[in-house]
Formats: C-alpha cells, sequence, structure tokens
C-alpha cells in the first residue's frame, strides 16, 4: 500500500503540460507523479530533466533509440530492485518500439539473439551503474566504449541516473503499480518470478 496517495491531476493545473509529456511516454500519468506533484517544481524540474533524456528533440536526439534507453533503464531499476520501474520501463520501451519479443527477452539478453553485442555492453553497463554499490569497472566501461561514442555513452547513464531518481521515489514511496505495466510485467516477468512486491 502506498505510504502517500496519488492526488488528482488536476490538483495543480499549471502541471498539464508535464503531464502530456508522460501520457505520451507511457500512455497515462504515473502515480510517482501524482504523489510527488504535492511540490509541484519537483514535478516540473524532473518534466525538463526527462524531456532532455528521454524524448526525441534536442542535440542529443537520434544517439540512442528511444526504446533501448527504456530497456538500459530496465536493467539498472532490476539492479536497483525498483519494481515498480521494472514495470514502467518496459511499457515505455514498447511504446517506443521494442518488440514484445525482445521486451520478453530482456532478462536472457547476455544470451539471447535478439540482443547485439553493443546492445549487450551497454545493459552490463547499464545494471552495473544501477548497482548499490556501483559495479561499473574498467573491463565493463572498456567494453562500452569498444561499441558505443562517448555523446551516446552519457545519453546512456542518463537513462539510468534519470530512473536512479525514480527508483529511490517509487520504493521509498511503495507507489501503487498501475494497470499497464502491471499486465506487462505479469506476462513477461512473472513466469521468472518478478511480482509486484509492495507496489500492489
Amino acid at each position: 500500500m502506498a505510504h502517500l496517495k496519488p492526488l488528482a491531476t488536476d490538483t495543480h493545473p499549471r502541471l498539464v503540460d508535464d503531464f502530456q509529456t508522460f501520457e505520451r511516454i507511457l500512455g497515462f500519468v504515473p502515480n510517482s507523479l501524482l504523489t510527488m506533484q504535492r511540490c509541484p517544481e519537483i514535478v516540473e524540474g524532473f518534466g525538463t530533466l526527462t524531456r532532455s533524456i528521454m524524448s526525441a528533440d534536442g542535440d542529443c536526439r537520434g544517439l540512442v533509440d528511444l526504446g533501448f534507453l527504456r530497456l538500459a533503464a530496465h536493467l539498472s531499476s532490476r539492479a536497483a530492485g525498483c519494481r515498480y520501474c521494472q514495470a514502467h520501463s518496459l511499457v515505455a520501451a514498447q511504446i517506443h518500439g521494442v518488440s514484445e519479443e525482445k521486451v520478453d527477452a530482456i532478462w536472457d539478453y547476455k544470451t539471447s539473439p535478439l540482443y547485439s553485442e553493443a546492445e549487450r555492453a551497454a545493459l552490463d553497463f547499464a545494471a552495473a551503474a544501477g548497482a548499490v554499490p556501483n559495479a561499473v569497472n574498467d573491463e565493463i566501461m572498456a567494453n562500452l566504449k569498444a561499441h558505443w561514442t562517448e555523446e551516446q555513452i552519457v545519453r546512456i547513464l542518463a537513462a539510468v541516473s534519470l530512473y536512479g531518481f525514480l527508483n529511490r521515489w517509487n520504493d521509498s514511496m511503495a507507489t501503487t503499480l498501475e494497470s499497464a505495466p502491471k499486465e506487462l510485467a505479469d506476462r513477461a516477468l512473472a513466469p521468472r518470478g518478478w511480482d509486484q512486491g509492495k507496489h500492489g
């Protein structure tokens, strides 16, 4: 059960544009933001950061596939243990063009033929970056640099770091998982041991 109840989407009319950003990313406004809006400037700041990292606009557009950024966020959230963010990142990955088959194989990325060596290097990095304590080492970084440019690495780590904030937020708040991400996680992850835990 959530520690704080989400507020209605119309509680702060100034947040309408920020909420629309997340409706485009996820198809709904997440409960995390509806809780966070008790301090509306945090939602605004988080919305700006999210748009700069996870959208097709700006100087970094096209550097890394937007769906793949969500897969990196998923692996970092798995390492951090946030089940809410694990489910959310997969919904966002599908919305941004990642196939159902590739989503279903995310925990097998090291061996699945659906993932390239470059993707494996980035996902190894994301999982290590999401771990506590941080597990990024010289070998992981060297493998990452063999496949990705410095600008791409910055964008991948930015996605991991953005979700790091969400991992802390949602696990601390026991944010209730919405129906769409729960249904996807139940299909793709539950057979491998995932459950919603405190996010029910």
